[in-house]
């Protein structure tokens, strides 16, 4: 499938959604239209893994007719004293098993008849999901999708009705496409995006915009020392700490494979629960499997994911990368033994009014001495006095501070304001800081502004090779930033200013003496016309 086909699909499947949806609300809307195409998702990939799997013992689809009989349903019916060591073996090899009753073409063939057990086989589909289809248990994966809500209809009929017919359109919308997971996965993106572009502020909980993604994936994938030597071969770990969707992982994996190298295991963590679901089915939809990554349901200021605690330093989890957007000047309410915790205790503690360096720190505390963190902030963490001025002081001190890069405004739906991208190390190998600052180098759009691939591209290779251009980047000696009592306003550093252009008088002169005599000579053209006609000449 091509990429226009890709989108053509994705532009299709909203339609539908806005088609359907009716006086739902969009948010509610979202989570049924991406349940089920995750659950198309998983069915294609399952069945395609038992046709190679069985090979010529596979049920012909075409033989089979059309009274509603998946090919999987037959075989099952055939050899019930084969079915586990089956399972077993999808187990292995494809990771999960899902029974024929609830995969995707049996619950289509459902909505089309109109049948009365659609609703109730799509109950006990994702409760089976959830408990047994993987070797990890995915409780709760479908907990937001409340198939009894008054949002689908009042009484039982009218939500089967209702779910047969989004069903049914869903369908009919894919049916158009050759749609392979790789496509399944990219339309799951595109409607993620359009659902963050209707919820406005409430997208800041779920999504990064993806230009910002490709800035932040590109840097923490180059070498963390030299990274001007180009990506990383390897990536053990990567850990996005307030994750939404998952979109920035899955751009930092599919950064990772572009470059031909991979990553080991993906971590991220999530405290909204619809968000958090999103983001496991999302990585699911995307290929990767059940043991390459952990998604946590938590609060990350409070730091309640167990694991994360270990005292034990040679335990302490540690990762290559973390990429990070998390909410903007949060409230949140630091205890007074917050100072001991051991992510805060070297830095200093984030006021109420802001957590942002609380989440910076965080991401710090679990950095590998040889990682590189990337964190979008709001521009005050630069130069804000207080609290922030002390932990940034000491991040400064401690040669923690790579490379601040200023962004446009208005690129996110959820603010407006402009930011900055904080590139962070523990043991960095340039004695300066880099400043770029890409606030002017945009396209303006309607709602949000636009970066293009050029503009990303030109941030990138500044950071890699550590250029400097006039009034884009420069690199700052930190006795410069200490003589600005470590204020780090990217004005500062970069003058924008225009410089006024050189006159040059004598050309300037000769210009007007040459417009002078031409101006003469139309005149006494002018005049000439004006005699023959018998009327008064210009004076």
């Amino acid at each position: 499938m091509t990429e226009n086909d890709q989108k053509q699909l994705g532009r299709t499947l909203w339609a539908v959604a806005d088609q359907l949806r009716g006086t739902m609300d969009a948010d509610d809307f979202r989570d049924y239209m991406l349940s089920f195409l995750f659950l198309r998702y998983l069915s294609d990939n399952y069945e395609a893994a038992a046709r190679r799997e069985l090979g010529s013992d596979y049920p012909d689809p075409d033989a089979i007719g059309n009274g509603g009989r998946t090919p999987l349903s037959v075989w099952y019916a055939d050899n019930p004293g084969d079915v586990a060591q089956f399972e077993q073996q999808m187990r292995r090899k494809a990771h999960y098993v899902i029974e024929p009753d609830y995969l995707w073409n049996h619950i289509v063939h459902l909505a089309k008849t109109q049948h009365g057990d659609l609703l109730t086989t799509l109950q006990r589909g994702f409760r089976y999901i959830e408990e047994q289809s993987f070797e990890s248990r995915f409780q709760g994966l479908f907990s937001e999708i409340n198939l009894a809500s008054d949002k689908l209809g009042r009484t039982y009929p009218d939500r089967n009705a209702k779910l047969c017919a989004i069903i049914s359109e869903i369908a009919r919308g894919m049916a158009q496409f050759s749609t392979g997971s790789d496509t399944l996965g990219d339309a799951y993106e595109y409607l993620i995006g359009q659902f963050a572009a209707g919820s406005g502020k409430k997208a800041g909980e779920f999504y990064t915009p993806q230009q910002i993604s490709s800035i932040l994936s590109a840097i923490v994938t180059l070498d963390s020392q030299e990274p001007k030597t180009g990506p990383r071969r390897k990536l053990d770990s990567v850990f996005y700490f307030a994750c939404g969707s998952g979109s920035l992982l899955l751009n930092v994996r599919h950064r990772m494979s572009e470059a031909g190298g991979s990553i080991g295991r993906i971590y991220g963590q999530e405290s909204n629960i619809t968000t958090y679901n999103l983001a496991r089915m999302n990585m699911l939809l995307h290929g990767v499997k059940d043991t390459e990554f952990e998604i946590w349901h938590g609060d990350t200021l409070k730091n309640d994911w167990d694991w994360l605690r270990e005292t034990n330093p040679a335990k302490k989890p540690k990762f290559d990368a973390v990429v990070a957007n998390p909410p903007f000047s949060y409230r949140w309410e630091p205890k007074d033994e917050t100072s001991q915790d051991a992510r805060f205790r070297n830095h200093g503690v984030a006021p109420k009014s802001a957590a942002d360096f609380a989440f910076l720190l965080h991401g710090l505390h679990y950095l590998k001495d040889d990682g590189v963190m990337a964190i979008i902030l709001p521009h005050g963490v630069l130069f804000l006095g207080g609290k922030e001025a002390e932990i940034r002081t000491k991040l400064l001190s401690d040669g923690h501070i790579d490379t601040v890069i200023g962004l446009p405004a208005n690129l996110f739906y959820s603010t407006g304001i402009p930011v900055c991208i904080l590139v962070l190390k523990k043991c960095k190998k340039p004695d300066d800081v880099l400043f770029i600052n890409a606030s002017e180098h945009f396209i303006k759009g309607k709602r949000q502004n636009q970066l293009t691939e050029e503009h990303i591209a030109r941030i990138v290779d500044t950071y890699r090779n550590r250029d400097e251009h006039a009034r884009y980047s420069r690199r700052v000696a930190m006795q410069e930033i200490i003589d600005n009592d470590c204020n780090l306003n990217i004005s500062r550093y970069i003058s924008t200013a225009e410089a006024e252009q050189d006159i040059d008088l004598a050309a300037v002169h000769a210009e007007l003496q040459a417009n002078d005599s031409r101006i003469d000579e139309a005149k006494q053209r002018h005049n000439a016309f004006l005699v023959e006609l018998g009327l008064a000449p210009l004076p």
